[in-house]
This record gives C-alpha cells, sequence and structure tokens, in this order.
C-alpha cells in the first residue's frame, strides 16, 4: 500500500480494513470532488441539458419513485430548477397502491391534467414502455433519469440518460438515482455558466440530498458515491443541510456534528420511505422541499409519526414470516432447506414487505421474497437478496424459463420487484428456489458471516472506535468494519421489550465492555409469540465498536450484530 496506509498516519485496524476491501492507494482516500467521475462522460447527458434548456419558459413536471432515492432525486431536481430560474417545475409521485411503479399509462394521463411540455423521470422510467409511449402521444417530451437496469427493450423516451443501458462507457454503474439526478443537474449548471448566466447556488450545495438518497438506496459505495456520500456528509455536519433534512436530525435526536452514514440509513431514510410505504411520499418529498424550519419539523413529525406505525405494522407481519420460516425447517436442519424463500400472507401490507423480506433474509441468509395482495387480482412481491446472488437477474432467468408466471419485474442486484398473479405463486416459489440454487456456490455456507477478524484487548479502544468512525463512510459493498471475538457474559437483560444489553467480558477476564444487540428479542423468536431465551455464559460474538455519547461523557460499547455460540 502507498503512502498515507502504509506510513503509520492511519490506525492499523482501520488499514487492515481497508485493505480487506481493496483499497490499495491513498489516492482512493482522498474523497475530493474533484475525484468525481467526470460529468461530462455519462452517456446522453448533454443531450439531456438541451432538452431540458428547451423548456426554461415551459412546465416541467418531475415524476419519482416513492422511496427515499425517489424523493431525494426529486427534491434535488425541483430545488435546482426552480433556483436556477426555470419558469414552472413541479413533482408529481406516483401512489403505489393506486398505479403501482414507474411512468405508468395511468400517471401519464393524471399528469397530463397538469398540461407539462416535458416530463423528467427520476429514480424510475427505464422499463415504463408503454408509459412512456403514452406521453408521447399526448405531445408531452420525456426525459428519464434512472438507475435500474434496463429490459430488453428500452422505452422510445427524447432522452435517456442512465449508466446501466448497453453501450454505456459511464465508470461508475453504481449511481443511484440521485446521482444520475446530480450528475444531470451538474451538466445544466454548467451549460448555464457557460452561456454566462448567473444563477445561484451551485449544484453542490445540494450534495446532501445526495448523501442521503444514495446510502437509502443501499447502492454499492464505489469511489464515486464515496465521494458523493463524504461531501454531502460534509454539508450536513457544518449545518448547510436543507431544513428537512434537519428537522429528521432532530427528530431523530441524532448529534449532526458527528454524523456518520449509517445515520443517514437508519435515521432519516426510514422515516422518508414511511411515507411512500403507507401514505403518500409527496409528504417526504416537500419536507425535503421545505425552507421554513416551522414546515420542516412538522411535516417531520408526520413521517415520525407514520414511521412509528410502520414498526407496529411490520412487527406483526416479521412474526408471522418467522413462523412460516419455521415450518420450512426440516428437524435435523440449522435452517430452512430451500435456497429461495417466497413468503406471503394475505393480511399482509404491500408498503412494507420490502422491509419485511429484508429482516428474514438477514435472519436465514438466504434471498427472500414476500408478497402482499395488490387489490387487482394479483401480488405484489418485494425481493431481496444475499452477495453474490444477482436478484433481478435470477428473476430475469425465472421469465426466461417460465413467461408464464411472472407479470412484471426490475431492480437490481440486491432488492427487486415483481406482479405476478396469485394462481402462480405455488408454481413461481418452485421456480424461485431452483433458479437461485442455479446461482449458488455449494462449497460457500449459506449461514457463513463474514467479519474483519479478531481484536486484541487493547485495539478494542474508544480510539480504534473514533478513527473507524472517521474512516468512512461506510455503506453497501464497503461494509463499516465488524470484528469477532470470544466473550463472556455476565450480565444480560431486555431493554425496549426487543433489545439485548449486556456486560461482556473478554475470554481472558483481562477487560470488560457495556454491548448491545438491537432488536435481539424480535430478530431471535422461535414464532410469533415465543421470546428467544437469553444468551449467557461463553458466546462468540460479531459486534462493531460504537461510541456511546451522554451527557458529555463518550464511552465505548459494542454494537452486537450476532451472538453464536
Amino acid at each position: 500500500m502507498a503512502n498515507a496506509i502504509a506510513d503509520g498516519s492511519l490506525h492499523p485496524v482501520l488499514c487492515r480494513a481497508y485493505a480487506a476491501r481493496g483499497v490499495r492507494d491513498s489516492a482512493e482516500l482522498a474523497l475530493t470532488l474533484d475525484k468525481l467521475v467526470p460529468v461530462s462522460t455519462l452517456d446522453s447527458v448533454e443531450a439531456a441539458v438541451a432538452l431540458i434548456l428547451e423548456h426554461r419558459e415551459r412546465r416541467i413536471l418531475v415524476i419519482g419513485d416513492f422511496d427515499a432515492d425517489g424523493a431525494t432525486s426529486t427534491a434535488l431536481i425541483v430545488r435546482c430548477l426552480r433556483a436556477w430560474g426555470f419558469g414552472a417545475v413541479d413533482f408529481l409521485v406516483p401512489n403505489r397502491f393506486e398505479f403501482g411503479y414507474g411512468l405508468t399509462p395511468e400517471i401519464v394521463g393524471l399528469a397530463a391534467e397538469r398540461a407539462p411540455a416535458l416530463i423528467v423521470t427520476v429514480d424510475n422510467g427505464i422499463s415504463s414502455n408503454a408509459g412512456v409511449a403514452a406521453a408521447r402521444a399526448r405531445g408531452i417530451k420525456v426525459l428519464i433519469t434512472d438507475h435500474h437496469l434496463p429490459g430488453a427493450t428500452l422505452p422510445a423516451a427524447d432522452v435517456i440518460v442512465n449508466p446501466n443501458v448497453p453501450g454505456s462507457r459511464f465508470a461508475s454503474r453504481s449511481l443511484a438515482g440521485v446521482g444520475v439526478a446530480f450528475y444531470v443537474m451538474a451538466a445544466v449548471r454548467r451549460e448555464l455558466d457557460r452561456r454566462g448566466t448567473v444563477v445561484m447556488p451551485p449544484v453542490t450545495d445540494f450534495l446532501d440530498l445526495v448523501a442521503l438518497g444514495t446510502v437509502a438506496d443501499l447502492v454499492p459505495l464505489d469511489v464515486n458515491n464515496r465521494v458523493l456520500v463524504a461531501q454531502g456528509i460534509r454539508r450536513i455536519r457544518a449545518g448547510r443541510a436543507v431544513a428537512g433534512i434537519r428537522a429528521l436530525l432532530q427528530i431523530g435526536q441524532r448529534n449532526v456534528a458527528q454524523l456518520t452514514s449509517a445515520d443517514l440509513g437508519f435515521t432519516i431514510g426510514p422515516r422518508l420511505n414511511a411515507a411512500g410505504r403507507l401514505d403518500d411520499m409527496s409528504i417526504g418529498i416537500r419536507c425535503l422541499l421545505a425552507d421554513s424550519e416551522p414546515e420542516a419539523l412538522a411535516l417531520a413529525s408526520r413521517l415520525d409519526a407514520l414511521n412509528s406505525e410502520r414498526r407496529e405494522i411490520e412487527a406483526k407481519m416479521q412474526g408471522a414470516a418467522l413462523a412460516a420460516v419455521q415450518s420450512l425447517r426440516e428437524p435435523a436442519a440449522n435452517g430452512p432447506t430451500r435456497h429461495g424463500i417466497c413468503l406471503f400472507d394475505a393480511d399482509w401490507h404491500q408498503g412494507v414487505v420490502g422491509l419485511v423480506a429484508s429482516r428474514i433474509k438477514d435472519r436465514i441468509r438466504r434471498p427472500v421474497i414476500a408478497f402482499a395482495r395488490a387489490g387487482d387480482g394479483g401480488l405484489r412481491g418485494s425481493a431481496r437478496s444475499v452477495p453474490g446472488i444477482h436478484i433481478r437477474d435470477v428473476l430475469d432467468g425465472i421469465a426466461t424459463r417460465h413467461p408464464e408466471l411472472i407479470s412484471r419485474f426490475g431492480g437490481h442486484a440486491m432488492a427487486a420487484g415483481l406482479s405476478l398473479d396469485e394462481v402462480h405463486l405455488d408454481a413461481f416459489a418452485r421456480a424461485f428456489d431452483a433458479e437461485v440454487a442455479r446461482w449458488r456456490d455449494p462449497s460457500v455456507p449459506a449461514n457463513r458471516v463474514e467479519t474483519d477478524g479478531e481484536l486484541s484487548n487493547e485495539e478494542i479502544a474508544l480510539e480504534t472506535a473514533q478513527a473507524l468512525r472517521d474512516g468512512g463512510p461506510w455503506g453497501q459493498a464497503f461494509p463499516e468494519p465488524c470484528f469477532d471475538g470470544r466473550f463472556a457474559i455476565k450480565n444480560a437483560r431486555v431493554i425496549g421489550e426487543k433489545h439485548l444489553k449486556m456486560w461482556v467480558q473478554t475470554h481472558d477476564g483481562a477487560r470488560a465492555f457495556d454491548a448491545i444487540a438491537f432488536n435481539f428479542m424480535s430478530a431471535n423468536r422461535k414464532g410469533a409469540d415465543e421470546n428467544p431465551p437469553l444468551p449467557a455464559g461463553d458466546v462468540r460474538l460479531v459486534y462493531r465498536l460504537d461510541i456511546n455519547e451522554y451527557k458529555g461523557e463518550r464511552r465505548l460499547q459494542l454494537l452486537v450484530d450476532h451472538v453464536l455460540s
């Protein structure tokens, strides 16, 4: 390794973590804006700029997705274009329960009531062939900005900007929807500057939105995305975030000056997503567009209430899902014998099935699809996968082998959505299990847990925790370092009904630490209502180092991900 990585200026534990994640040069750690892949290399971005500037005095309608990536993408483009003097810019986000995903013909009909001359999709549109055709038939031009993988035929939009279309030369395929939107807005701003048009603020003023959407969408944090996230976090820590992000952090009781990517992913992201899951994502977008503190705080409070409701619904659904998974186990097996798991309950909420799939996937370490009734005689499913199994390609394989089973699907490597008729569910579940089996490496155990190894007693320290915090941002494909080791549990108790608080001692008895396993009770239930026994004695913990700050005191805490025998 070069220079700063090897010369002792970085903590040795952080050096080992970087090496394990493929960092080989100190240049990769300089997460400055000049390290971004050049804007001009994003295919079709110049055509997108020309199309947008043609409509500077005409009505532009931004149509977003109903998740945090879609909300931040929408807010970014609306804020930029309004600030830069565009005459009429508004947004529309589909109600997932009425219109489903993407630019559907029905959404186009709703959009047409506002008489836009140009529709700009963000975080969606690449599979909206029928919707684009409907817009073009009405004389509405369409610019698609998206990051999802395309189908066999691209929609006939006026311009498509997507780093994942066939033949793309762009060096970072992992941009989130908000990352694509940022690049398009950066190109617009550059052209306005070239023409001598004085506009404020610069697009970099909205990197807080880019960081939030990128982390919340769980896209891989390659170097380009790490730059975007690091720069956005820097703005938030400096108190320069939009009012909505500041309000959500206040509601979530986060320390802004010490903000990490985990705060974006686990505090703000779920509250934004709750609007799209249970109600209307326009609440979340309006929060991100609000300029006054009182308005932003009022909308953030509504999002917080929706998130609390979401948690209650999810807890009930997760209990039923765990019971269903238990029924798939064979007596001699340690886990489900199937390679890929499909779950369905007639009472499940379709806005929450993605969270259930994610929780169960984390528990059984296999790809999971959770289904709910869509109200149209069909089912909508949300899929979550594990490293090494590309879930969108799994669905594509099923569609190729069994074209009658899936009505519609889309997504990326780790997450996807699909629709199918309920009568096809059993056949689909068998096909899904078989297709996942084709992808699996039989030499890799399904229950394998990867860590950064063991720490010495001296390395389990506040100094190490601070170095790791400063070494971020961490996220998908660049995970926060976690470690394993033998500990003796000296005391364990349940707090908040579902969290496990422990006092643990190193195997040699030399040191002891506070430790907490969030959601341990709910994650380890044998069924819907049966609580697991509290762990005791000698165990192997998989944990991360955290700094617990309370009343000005900073103490080391172990965040426990797994308690193993």
